[in-house]
């Protein structure tokens, strides 16, 4: 294990806190949160294991405010962390504090049952808005009307993202009749980085930290500079905790929680 005051200082800089509050990033900071807990909890010192608590709390509070199925499923396989690792009181403090928000967020479904109708755009301006969007927050605009739904399977906004994302690989032929959307989803989920990809952490060797990529780059405009804008060594959810438990691996477990993620990335109704 690495100097306690590194660790802290490594778990700092991750921002996990502030990436709660983050529609897209809420999915991937709750499983580095599972993924700390399950592999070195107990091995962390006192402060840092109340920061983890902290955090770990504030991710069921936030859960309501979240809108995809991967945040909820990000949820539920922290709380199995939870029940598995933290002790006794803690334990049960974070199940009441999952408990009420179960509750919120049948409140919040039932709500939302009454549709509130949004302020239509045309679809090219949509296309064009949804031109700047992640893949996540790609397919979290899917699900929000009918209109918006047809914006993002926009061919060219998945070969756009495609270009960004696996052109230099080159893993597969577009096959005529084939859409950018389903070309990209196969190789999202058929590549052997993709749980890299889906975790949107890097590490920068210049920053020396574990950051938030900006297509494959880092978001520090210095360290584009000092690389020449070369790809971040991207990082799965688990070598993000093996980072900062200073265990890095070069394998991924099997029950690797972005695992859970893809499929909860994906599992949304198409209109």
């Amino acid at each position: 294990m690495s100097d306690p005051r590194k660790i802290m200082r490594r778990y700092q800089n991750l921002m996990v806190g502030e990436a709660l509050s983050n529609n897209h990033h809420y999915p991937v900071a709750c499983n580095e949160l599972s993924s700390i807990l399950n592999l070195g909890y107990s091995q962390l010192p006192k402060n840092l294991k109340a920061l983890i608590f902290r955090d770990t709390l504030s991710a069921f509070r936030l859960l309501p405010d979240m809108k995809t199925s991967a945040a909820v499923s990000a949820a539920n396989l922290l709380l199995k962390s939870v029940e598995a690792v933290l002790p006794k009181q803690k334990k049960n403090l974070a199940i009441v504090e999952f408990k009420k928000t179960k509750v919120a967020l049948k409140r919040r479904s039932k709500s939302h049952e009454e549709d509130i109708d949004l302020p239509s755009l045309p679809q090219d301006i949509l296309i064009h808005i949804f031109s700047f969007l992640d893949v996540s927050s790609l397919l979290s605009s899917s699900q929000v009307s009918r209109s918006w739904n047809q914006a993002t399977c926009e061919d060219s906004l998945w070969r756009l993202q495609y270009d960004i994302h696996f052109n230099h690989k080159a893993l597969i032929r577009i096959q005529s009749g084939v859409s950018w959307r389903e070309a990209f989803k196969n190789a999202y989920i058929g590549d052997n980085s993709s749980k890299d990809l889906r975790s949107g952490r890097g590490y920068c060797c210049y920053c020396d930290s574990v950051v938030w990529h900006e297509n494959l780059r880092c978001p520090n405009k210095q360290c584009r500079l000092k690389s020449d804008n070369e790809p971040l060594e991207l990082m799965s959810t688990r070598q993000v905790a093996n980072f900062l438990l200073g265990t890095m691996s070069s394998s991924d477990d099997e029950s690797d929680p972005d695992d859970e993620a893809s499929r909860g990335l994906w599992a949304f109704t198409l209109y």
